[in-house]
């Protein structure tokens, strides 16, 4: 892991990561409340770790990395998609583009508001998606 991503890594978390990724587990909390939403809650709590520390990893298709379609980037996986954006998608989404507009202000958190918009686009479909870590650059 370079130097730059830990460094851009703990500022990120003390900066308003941390508020991200505690409600992205809130979420999967309450995901796990019905035995259908258990998938849904698992997968948040992955993409709340990935909240916490985004530089240095990103969310790609599981289609891609199995070269096969499984249940959830097939047509159900669609469908777990509209759920999932009614009832959580839209509105984590929003906090993140709130954060990223206020990262946006000024010119040393563009790197921030970068993630967050990744992060927004993530939360508004998740379903059929997996974290990965990316190679040092």
């Amino acid at each position: 892991m370079s130097v730059f991503r830990i460094i851009f890594n703990i500022l990120w978390f003390v900066l308003g990561g941390f508020v991200m990724g505690l409600l992205w587990w809130l979420v999967g909390l309450l995901c796990f409340i019905s035995i259908v939403g258990i998938p849904f809650g698992r997968s948040c709590f992955v993409i709340g770790e990935m909240a916490f520390w985004p530089f240095g990893q990103d969310a790609v298709n599981r289609r891609y990395i199995n070269r096969y379609d499984d249940i959830g980037t097939g047509t159900l996986g669609t469908l777990g998609n509209i759920i999932w954006f009614l009832l959580f998608g839209f509105w984590l989404a929003l906090g993140h583009l709130g954060h990223a507009i206020v990262c946006f202000i000024s010119i040393i958190g563009i790197p921030f508001g970068i993630q967050h918009l990744k992060l927004a686009m993530l939360s508004l479909a998740p379903i059929g998606k997996t974290v990965v870590a990316r190679s040092a650059i």
